[in-house]
């Protein structure tokens, strides 16, 4: 992430803070990847134990953006492992933030991306292609729409409403 960290911004934006334009995602995620900070314009996706679409997604060139899947805070299987780590890596995401279970660490972990997630889970998600992309998203409390940015390092996830010159 260039750019100031998580800490930095909060203090530099009380304002935006009070009004709820910039929020504090609860610390409930642990960060994977070799990107431990990352930043980027948000893509939204609604799945629940399913990946095909979170597949389709990474499919697309991200130009920098971050993909945050709900999963609903599923802790029953892995939306994301290592080959969806590499694949978002190669097509360019900044990051990858999932409400949810990834697998393969030790292979997310080789790849030069972030990756939130509540944990890790070995066991592979179903295949059924369900899901909806580009909708608003409730990960842990907070409500995050398609086109806002998140900014994450090991401080913490902020969501805002707007870039922000950091």
């Amino acid at each position: 992430m260039a750019g100031s960290p998580t800490a930095d911004i909060c203090d530099a934006n009380h304002n935006l803070l009070t009004k709820g334009d910039l929020r504090v995602l609860r610390p409930i995620f642990r960060i994977y990847g070799q990107c431990s900070a990352f930043s980027g314009p948000i893509v939204t996706l609604k799945v629940f134990e399913d990946n095909v679409l979170v597949r389709d997604m990474l499919e697309i060139p991200g130009d920098g953006r971050v993909l945050i899947i709900d999963g609903g805070a599923s802790m029953r299987c892995a939306l994301v492992g290592g080959n969806l780590g590499q694949l978002a890596n190669n097509m360019g995401w900044a990051g990858i933030l999932v409400n949810g279970c990834v697998r393969d660490v030790d292979e997310i972990n080789s790849c030069y991306i972030g990756v939130g997630a509540l944990g890790s889970h070995p066991q592979k998600s179903s295949k059924k292609g369900l899901g909806e992309r580009h909708v608003p998203v409730n990960v842990g409390g907070t409500i995050i729409h398609d086109g806002e940015w998140l900014y994450a390092d090991t401080d913490g996830i902020l969501i805002s409403k707007l870039e922000l010159s950091v």
